[in-house]
């Protein structure tokens, strides 16, 4: 039984948490977050004890933990829980500087510990099958992914300038999927933006309506759009287009129920946003994490995962800004 300490107990802890409840061998021992009353209302659903984050990184009854706090503590944890060679499950962004997580990769592979980037969209079941007809060969050598992700409507401006912007808060999982499916690492991006959504985001310095193009050695391409505004639901394409054919993952819709009237055909919108679309990669996300912590298997995606993804959002912003593109570094 993997004995777990989770950090943070806001939305995505709440999930997590969840995640664990519905999975053999493991459970949540203790929990911790900056507000008490989450803390505990989320210790009362789970039979755990609230602890600070100290003693949960340090205790000798906790074999792993779940960071799912802030962005701006992730360091300290994992630096901590590496220490106390506890096995990491962290949220993206690692960190907002590639320099500490640099610093955080030469910790945890000193500890010897597991480490798992929390980018739950590579364990979705569509975009998992339709990785592994791409490697299967089904549409032949790839020569184009175009990824859509649109959220239905902005966070508050709060949230916004506490972020790091978009392309390290959102289009960061899509760096991460680019990667996923193209298997081979971009060597160069360009990135435009535009806040066309809420002016007050653009008023914090972020955009809310984003493009990237990003190339391979090989030349092969991979074209990225975010918005931070979709009316119809939570919008999660990704088409691939090869040698040989196309391989297409569609929105996921609330029901599958079609009416069809004098007026014509009508479908259910999307579902609304996260929490439902990746309710199933997010259960999947965390059987896997189990699995690496108790030595299954090994830990993927892995804190290089992060690193190179957060690289990827590094050069976006900066190309978004200098209008120009970005050669990425090789490491």
């Amino acid at each position: 039984m993997l004995r777990i300490g989770l950090l943070g107990c806001g939305r995505i802890g709440q999930v997590h948490a969840r995640s664990i409840k519905a999975l053999d061998g493991a459970r949540v021992v203790a929990v911790a977050d900056a507000v008490p009353a989450a803390a505990q209302a989320l210790a009362k659903t789970r039979g755990a004890e609230v602890r600070d984050v100290d003693a949960i990184l340090s205790a000798s009854d906790i074999d792993a933990v779940i960071i799912g706090t802030p962005t701006d503590s992730h360091f300290e944890q994992i630096m901590g829980a590496a220490k106390h060679g506890k096995a990491i499950f962290c949220e993206k962004p690692i960190d907002m500087s590639v320099d500490n997580i640099r610093a955080c990769m030469k910790a945890v592979s000193a500890a010897g510990v597991p480490f798992m980037t929390g980018f739950n969209r590579r364990f979705d079941p569509n975009f998992e099958s339709l990785r592994a007809r791409i490697r299967a060969g089904d549409i032949g050598a790839v020569e184009l992914v175009t990824i859509t992700s649109r959220d239905p409507s902005p966070p508050p401006v709060s949230y916004i300038e506490r972020s790091g912007g978009l392309f390290r808060d959102m289009m960061i999982h899509d760096f991460d999927m680019a990667r996923f499916l193209m298997g081979e690492e971009f060597i160069r991006l360009h990135a435009v933006g535009s806040a066309l959504v809420d002016p007050a985001i653009g008023a914090a310095g972020d955009v809310d309506t984003a493009a990237v193009i990003l190339t391979t050695a090989s030349g092969r391409i991979c074209q990225v759009s975010n918005s931070r505004r979709a009316s119809y639901g939570y919008d999660q394409r990704i088409e691939v287009h090869g040698a040989h054919g196309m391989l297409r993952a569609e929105n996921q819709l609330q029901s599958t129920v079609e009416i069809a009237t004098d007026a014509g055909f009508r479908r259910d919108p999307a579902q609304h946003f996260f929490l439902e679309r990746y309710e199933a990669a997010y259960l999947a996300e965390m059987r896997a994490f189990i699995t690496a912590a108790t030595g299954g298997a090994s830990a993927d995606p892995g804190i290089v995962d992060g690193f190179r993804a957060q690289i990827m959002a590094d050069a976006a912003t900066a190309s978004r800004e200098s209008g120009q593109p970005v050669d990425l570094p090789a490491g």
